[in-house]
């Protein structure tokens, strides 16, 4: 059996990748259980709310390539250019279809008092604020350097 599937294990950049989500997404976590006063399972997989997950993670990925390969690399601006445009996403179309399932679902609670008609509702955080982009972002970058340097 060929090993080289598991040399992936002994890469920086994949861990310090990993740990960015990782982080972002436990604190996260801890954020809500305050909030919540409780621990919801689905927080663990969760999108939206603070801190952006899907930013840290590009952006710990980008800051792991420009230290390892140079930040004057090709591979460098590919993966930068690949992180800008998560986090735009997250905070701009993610965070629009959010704000849409917040109206649709008030449209749906008015249909079901009146009609007496019972929906799903739709998840409504889908998507990040600015600020949670950058802080995401933020420790993205602080992971990836720990990690690579």
């Amino acid at each position: 059996m060929d090993n080289s599937v598991f040399l992936v294990f002994q890469n920086k950049v994949f861990w310090a990748t990993l740990l960015g989500w990782v982080t972002a997404q436990t604190i996260k976590i801890v954020i809500n259980s305050i909030k919540e006063r409780k621990f919801n399972f689905r927080w663990l997989f969760s999108t939206g709310g603070m801190p952006s997950a899907h930013s840290s993670g590009v952006m710990s990925l980008a800051t792991a390539v420009g230290i390892q390969q140079g930040f004057d690399s090709a591979i460098f601006i590919v993966t930068f250019v690949f992180a800008v445009v998560i986090a735009f996403d997250a905070q701009g179309v993610r965070r629009s279809t959010g704000q849409q399932a917040e109206i649709l679902n008030k449209i749906m609670d008015d249909i079901y008092w009146r009609r007496k008609i019972q929906e799903d509702r739709l998840k409504e955080l889908i998507g990040h604020t600015p600020f949670e982009v950058f802080v995401g972002s933020l420790i993205g970058i602080v992971i990836a350097a720990i990690i690579m340097l």
